[in-house]
């Protein structure tokens, strides 16, 4: 039985984000895909938020995602277009870049990690015991793991045959979504009428001066609302036809499809995160409405969250308990992206007093202030885990500020590149001791001179040292004093080590 410190099941962005943290952390990890190989058919999620490449600039690799994508606005609500290019980040867009090209970079990065894939396997069963988890495989091999993670989407067998439930709400729309060749020409762009949103696109295009330019010939993506909802069989290309016909009175001569694929606004959340050694992450974790295209950004951040805590319990610094954690901060996070996205769902029904209240949301949000708690919040730069009262920074992302150093001028994400926490001490050179954790955590001598401003909040207080996690969030925030600073990193980061 080959084993393993950890087992992830599916290597989509959460897997393989998860799967980079922890072979960073020097914590031996497998991944199980079904797949035979990393490509991805269909078009699935259409980019990344602004938060989600701040942290992949944490880590060093942001630029190999940035090199490939657009960058635009692509921040929205319910149809509202939110720009959020004065906010105070690095990266103050989106990137539209489709998640086959995501998968694809993000497996090179773990590749280089030397992570070992099980591809073309699938796990069928699991059982696990007080010091581990055995995981059956489809080709009647078997894993050995310390900690099982379910990154295995929406009907995640992981949480299933982990008994965890997954309450929600059933869909109320569905829509069809695909790329095929057309006989004829469609209107391009996104047509909304009485059936719903229908939208028609081709593949290959490019941004000139802000608009997009389509190539001639080639395949179509194509997105249609259903008239029913509650297909449970694989659409098919008469499916698609049929649709068509009923929304255009036309199905424009469709044929030859690479892909069909369909979506509801289904939307449900596991109750737990996780059941004693098995945990999940991203769509095993919750579903909803691609509204916001917060799915994926939502995931990988699980990962993030999840993988330096997995990696101080699985090497002895942190005790189990600090994987109850994980629950407590990434649970509210998506219960918040649930909300929104069923909000913007029934923004975009057809009937007249709904498109009332649409264009008052729209109003709204042409002011200043909504623009930015809304665009903040739809870019995830408002992420605020409730670590106890105190500084404005005390559980949010730290900025990524350039500091002055005895190397020169180093970016903070800097010191993030290999996933290990720091102290920063931004006061007296060599005020602060923190021998007691220098195995776990870096200290950090540096100044900074301008303003500190968050998104959506604006400027706050300079302190004069921040604890930051691995993560990227601020667990500590010093006044002059270290005042609740060894309560902090033994919380975050296991006891002292005895001198």
């Amino acid at each position: 039985m080959t084993a393993h410190a950890v087992v992830i099941v599916g290597a989509g962005p959460a897997g393989l984000m998860l799967a980079g943290e922890l072979a960073l952390a020097g914590v031996d990890v497998g991944i199980v895909e079904r797949r035979a190989n990393q490509d991805l058919a269909g078009s699935r999620a259409g980019g990344l938020h602004s938060r989600t490449i701040e942290v992949l600039d944490q880590r060093g690799i942001a630029d190999r995602f940035l090199s490939e994508g657009q960058v635009a606005q692509v921040a929205g609500f319910a149809g509202v277009h939110l720009d959020i290019s004065d906010f105070p980040t690095r990266h103050n867009y989106g990137l539209g870049l489709w998640q086959n090209h995501i998968e694809r970079i993000l497996a090179g990065w773990v590749g280089e990690l030397a992570v070992p894939v099980y591809y073309g396997r699938e796990v069928t069963g699991f059982a696990q015991d007080g010091t581990g988890v055995d995981v059956e495989l489809s080709d009647g091999e078997a894993l050995r793991a310390e900690y099982l993670v379910g990154c295995d989407g929406g009907r995640s067998l992981v949480r299933k045959a982990a008994g965890i439930e997954f309450p929600g709400w059933d869909p109320t729309t569905s829509a069809l979504i695909a790329q095929v060749e057309m006989a004829e020409q469609p209107p391009l762009g996104v047509h909304p009428n009485a059936f719903g949103i229908h939208s028609f696109g081709k593949l290959d295009y490019k941004i000139l001066d802000g608009k997009v330019v389509y190539a001639d010939g080639g395949p179509v993506g194509v997105m249609v609302t259903e008239q029913h909802v509650g297909a449970t069989t694989e659409p098919t290309l008469q499916d698609l036809s049929e649709a068509l016909i009923a929304v255009c009175g036309t199905d424009y001569g469709i044929h030859s499809p690479i892909w069909i694929s369909r979506f509801t606004d289904m939307t449900r959340q596991a109750a737990s995160y996780r059941d004693r050694r098995v945990l999940l992450a991203g769509d095993a974790a919750h579903v909803h409405a691609p509204d916001g295209g917060q799915g994926l950004n939502t995931g990988v951040q699980d990962a993030v969250n999840l993988g330096w805590k997995l990696a101080g319990v699985v090497k002895g610094t942190s005790p189990e308990s600090l994987l109850d954690s994980y629950h407590a901060e990434r649970h509210p996070v998506a219960a918040r992206v649930l909300r929104n996205t069923m909000a913007s769902v029934a923004l975009r029904r057809p009937d007249e007093r709904t498109k009332a209240v649409g264009e008052t949301i729209s109003e709204l949000l042409g002011m200043d202030e909504p623009r930015r708690r809304f665009a903040a919040m739809m870019s995830g730069l408002d992420i605020h885990y409730d670590l106890s009262e105190g500084h404005p920074l005390l559980g949010r992302r730290m900025p990524d500020l350039e500091l002055a150093t005895s190397e020169g001028p180093l970016r903070v994400f800097t010191f993030l590149h290999e996933a290990r926490p720091m102290l920063l001490n931004l006061g007296e050179p060599g005020g602060i001791d923190i021998t007691p954790w220098a195995d776990r955590v870096q200290l950090i001598e540096a100044t900074y001179l301008g303003v500190w401003e968050l998104p959506a909040l604006g400027v706050v207080t300079a302190p004069t040292a921040v604890l930051v996690r691995p993560d990227g969030y601020v667990a500590w925030v010093g006044d002059g004093t270290e005042l609740g600073l060894a309560d902090a990193l033994a919380t975050w980061f296991g006891p002292p080590t005895a001198a």
